[in-house]
C-alpha cells in the first residue's frame, strides 16, 4: 500500500515535470514568435501588447522554471524519506498537494496567457 502510494507521487512528479518541460519549449518558441513580430511596423498600442507579451513571457519562463526545481526537490526528499526506512511524512503529502495546486494553477495562467497571445499575433495578420 505505501510503496503504491510512493509510485504514485514518483509518477506525478515525473509527469509534471515532463510537461513543464513541454511548456518551457512552447513558451521559448512564442518568446521567438514575438521577436519575429518586434521586427514589423507597429503602432504604439501593438508595440505596448507587445511589451506586455515579452514581460508576461519572461515571468511565466522564470515560473515555469521555478515549479520544475520544486517539483524535483520534491522528488528527491520523497526518495530520500523512502531510503530512510522512516516512510514519508505527513508534511511531503502536504508538499505534494500544494505542488499540484501550484501545477494546476501555472497551467492555467499559462492558458490564458496562449490564448491572448493568439489573438494578438491573430490581428496583427
Amino acid at each position: 500500500m505505501v510503496q503504491t502510494d510512493i509510485s504514485q507521487l514518483t509518477k506525478e512528479c515525473n509527469t509534471w515535470r515532463e510537461q513543464l518541460h513541454s511548456f518551457r519549449d512552447e513558451f521559448n518558441q512564442l518568446k521567438n514568435q514575438l521577436q519575429n513580430v518586434a521586427n514589423k511596423s507597429l503602432s504604439k498600442d501593438q508595440l505596448t501588447d507587445l511589451e506586455h507579451f515579452q514581460n508576461q513571457l519572461h515571468i511565466q519562463l522564470i515560473n515555469i522554471h521555478d515549479l520544475k526545481q520544486s517539483v524535483k526537490a520534491h522528488d528527491k526528499k520523497v526518495h530520500f524519506e523512502v531510503s530512510d526506512s522512516s516512510g514519508l511524512t505527513e508534511e511531503t503529502y502536504a508538499d505534494h498537494e500544494h505542488l499540484y495546486e501550484d501545477y494546476q494553477t501555472l497551467e492555467h495562467t499559462l492558458g490564458d496567457l496562449r490564448k491572448e497571445f493568439n489573438s494578438f499575433i491573430g490581428n496583427l495578420q
